[in-house]
Parts: structure tokens; C-alpha cells; sequence
């Protein structure tokens, strides 16, 4: 299950238990629809109560990332699970975002929210 919030720049994205091709498609459709946006959008994903996620959306991910990567200002993931802290390093060279991984979600919050 996911749940999608925006804050004027920025998108907050929660994952609860698996992350799935269908709830993928909705963090797209939600990030792309440009409008909603003054420049580039923010992103925070809220990982710590994802179990995990089906192959077809790391390859989306992968997908996503190369065609995208250059849309986003920040990208701050909260985890606390090493795999999802190394697959983020991995996200992180296919976009100009500066990415950051935290195990504290307010601190994420607050950093991803800052002005540049």
C-alpha cells in the first residue's frame, strides 16, 4: 500500500508492507503531473514499514530514474534497512537530485524541505 502527500514542492510517499507495480504507477502518475509543481519537486520516501517489493518495480524504479532523474531538486529516503540504503546509492546515479538517506523521518522532512 502507499500513500502519496504533497506539500507544495514536495511529494511524501509512504510504503506500507509491499510495494507493488500498481501503487509504482500511482507514485508516477502523482510525480508527473507537472502542474502541481513551481520548478522542481522534492521527494521523501517514507521506507521504514515497507516488507518489501516486487522485481517489476525495480526495474520501473530503474526506468523512471534514467527518463526523470533530472526533474528533482532532493530525494531523502527514511530506512532503516541496509538493502534499501544500498539500492538507494544505486538510485542515486541515474539523477542530478541530491539524495540522501536518513533513519530519522523528521530530520528528512526538514532537509528535504529546505530551500537551496
Amino acid at each position: 500500500m502507499i500513500t502519496i502527500q504533497k506539500k507544495g514542492n514536495l511529494v511524501i510517499v509512504a510504503v506500507i508492507g509491499e510495494f507493488t507495480l500498481t501503487d509504482y504507477h500511482e507514485f508516477e502518475q502523482q510525480v508527473l503531473y507537472k502542474q502541481h509543481f513551481d520548478g522542481k519537486a522534492n521527494l521523501l520516501f517514507d521506507w521504514r514499514d515497507m516488507l518489501n517489493y516486487t522485481v517489476d518495480v525495480a526495474w520501473e524504479e530503474v526506468k523512471f530514474m534514467r527518463d526523470h532523474g533530472s526533474e528533482f531538486n532532493r530525494v531523502a529516503v527514511v530506512t532503516d534497512d541496509e538493502w534499501q540504503t544500498w539500492g538507494t546509492w544505486v538510485f542515486n546515479l541515474f539523477v542530478n537530485a541530491n539524495v540522501m538517506v536518513f533513519h530519522n523521518y523528521e530530520e528528512a522532512e526538514v532537509w528535504v524541505s529546505e530551500n537551496e
